[in-house]
């Protein structure tokens, strides 16, 4: 007889992920040539091993910056079918070496540059300012047709049955979506793991994190099998990948960017906005993405989005000086040495040039900051991610257990609390920009301008470089810029020394957190790791961060080492 669907059993949920991982891994299996398999004994950092196993066209094409990259597609002088074959073969050997892919698309892939192809031979011209570029997407950012699990394994069978706004844009655009890459569950961790995957790693140290939520992203473009990828961020989920990865990555301002089609659970809760952003292995990239959405005129079909262009024509002012503020660290958890050897070495070049003031920052209740946060995050107690766990019988992930069932500021809010929140966030918003205001040298002129203010403000992108795995307890130095609503930018430094490094003196932490955090540091666990650190602006400065990281990067010579 037949089961009804009230008696019909439950599959285990082991069954579920290891058939997710077979589909995986059958769409790598589908490229051609086919991928090279590394050896089973891998080394701590893989990031030179594609280098030694793809094609030296396939290197050159997919370590070329997005933006030669379309420099050639656009003169005809690669074809939009060789680019994403290279990265084709590049993403499907970062996945064997890190993890960080949920599925290849080559068929696809392969038709869309096919007609890009043909467009070009017979218009002489791009189909778009992204024609044939290769671009990754995060699994829960929908492409019609396809799965949308969001990292639970009960929501493996989900389908998106469109492509999520954003994606729509570049694809008018003329970009290419060849990849689609991991998440952790609930897709609120500094860390990528999930029932459905496993761990995605760290290219520099399979040891450590690639970052979370967006850690496939990380790994991938971090390994070049990708020059130009689609995360989300609510705490620092494409920024914490970025900068362990050495890669640059955008949290744009909220309802600048579309985020119509995505999958999460607490749909429609906006007490702390979720963003869409870039991350790319270039600042041009983040530019370029940030530059062809915004020109599409998004908030026509997303009417939540602010109407608000590109400013294209931002520059950096030369009859005054532009006013970097340095946030050594936050009052509540200390940047351990290599973070802070990053900043003092900027800083020592910033003071050489003459159009540029540095100052420092005073961090205003950063701890308080993350009590607001934490309880806009989970309004519900975290009821619906707990659901939806159970509904596979999947166990929770450690960094799970942590952010909701070990979070003191998770609870089920009632109306009057959720209302008291809310306020508390306001406040702490028109205080926080007070702050800033105050660092004004002369007040208002009339024209709504304040004289001689801080333009904006350098920090460490997380207390260290990236953490050993399911250690990535503290968000403030992400979180808190969520919070405010304002565009961070992160970018790579150079790289841990161990021998450089080191710790020296006895550090008085300042509370219990920090101590746990000190306790982490070992300069030969993260030797050759990344360093990073984040540019921020105030709401809506987005482009502007853009420009003082150009700024920046050319009159100082950044990065200081070659990434990868």
């Amino acid at each position: 007889m037949a089961l009804t669907p009230k008696t019909k059993r439950k599959r285990p949920w082991q069954h579920i992920a290891e058939e997710t991982r077979e589909y995986r891994d059958a769409t790598i299996d589908r490229v051609e040539p086919a991928v090279p398999q590394p050896p089973l004994a891998l080394p701590t950092n893989v990031v030179n091993i594609p280098r030694e196993m793809l094609s030296p066209d396939e290197v050159r094409i997919t370590e070329t910056p997005p933006e030669d990259l379309l420099g050639m597609l656009g003169s005809g002088g690669l074809t939009a079918t060789v680019t994403v074959k290279a990265f084709l073969r590049r993403a499907g050997l970062a996945q064997k070496l890190t993890n960080c892919i949920t599925e290849l698309l080559p068929e696809r892939a392969l038709a869309r540059a096919q007609y890009l192809d043909d467009y070009y031979a017979q218009n002489g011209k791009p189909l778009g300012p992204l024609h044939g570029l290769p671009v990754s997407v995060k699994e829960h950012i929908g492409i019609e047709g396809l799965g949308l699990n969001a990292g639970y394994v009960a929501w493996q069978d989900k389908i998106a049955q469109e492509d999520a706004h954003v994606l729509q844009i570049l694809w008018r655009a003329g970009a290419i979506f060849h990849a689609r890459t991991t998440q952790p569950q609930t897709l609120m961790h500094l860390e990528t793991d999930s029932n459905l995957y496993g761990v995605t790693t760290n290219p520099y140290n399979c040891n450590a994190s690639a970052g979370g939520s967006s850690g496939g992203e990380g790994a991938l473009i971090g390994l070049r099998g990708s020059c130009l990828g689609i995360g989300t961020d609510i705490g620092g989920s494409i920024r914490s990948p970025a900068a362990n990865n050495g890669l640059y990555g955008l949290k744009p301002t909220a309802f600048r960017v579309p985020t119509d089609g995505w999958s999460s659970t607490m749909a429609g809760a906006d007490s702390i906005v979720t963003v869409i952003g870039p991350l790319s292995a270039s600042l041009t990239g983040i530019k370029l993405f940030m530059q062809t959405i915004v020109a599409s005129k998004p908030w026509l079909s997303e009417p939540a989005l602010i109407p608000l262009p590109w400013n294209s024509t931002f520059r950096i002012p030369q009859d005054k000086p532009l006013k970097i503020a340095i946030l050594w660290h936050d009052n509540v958890v200390m940047p351990h040495p290599p973070i802070t050897r990053a900043l003092r070495t900027i800083v020592s070049k910033l003071k050489a040039i003459p159009n540029i003031t540095v100052v420092d920052w005073k961090p205003h209740l950063h701890d308080e900051a993350w009590a607001i946060i934490s309880s806009l995050y989970f309004t519900d107690g975290g009821a619906e991610d707990a659901a939806v766990i159970a509904e596979s019988g999947e166990p929770w992930r450690p960094l799970t257990k942590w952010i909701i069932k070990e979070n003191p500021c998770v609870k089920r809010l009632g109306m009057k609390e959720f209302f008291y929140w809310q306020e508390e966030r306001e406040e702490y918003r028109k205080e926080y920009a007070k702050v800033w205001n105050d660092t004004a040298t002369a007040g208002n002129n009339g024209t709504g301008e304040l004289e001689g203010v801080v333009d904006v403000i350098l920090c460490p992108a997380a207390p260290g470089v990236a953490p050993l795995h399911n250690t990535a307890k503290y968000w403030g130095y992400t979180s808190q810029w969520n919070l405010l609503d304002y565009p961070a930018l992160v970018f790579p430094v150079c790289k841990v020394d161990a021998d450089v490094d080191r710790l020296e003196g006895k550090y008085k932490p300042m509370n219990d957190v920090d101590r746990d955090h000190w306790k982490m540091y070992d300069p030969r666990k993260f030797h050759g790791l990344p360093i990073s650190l984040q540019l921020v602006g105030r709401r809506f400065e987005d482009e502007k961060i853009i420009a003082v990281l150009e700024y920046i990067k050319e009159a100082i010579g950044l990065p200081f080492v070659q990434f990868p």
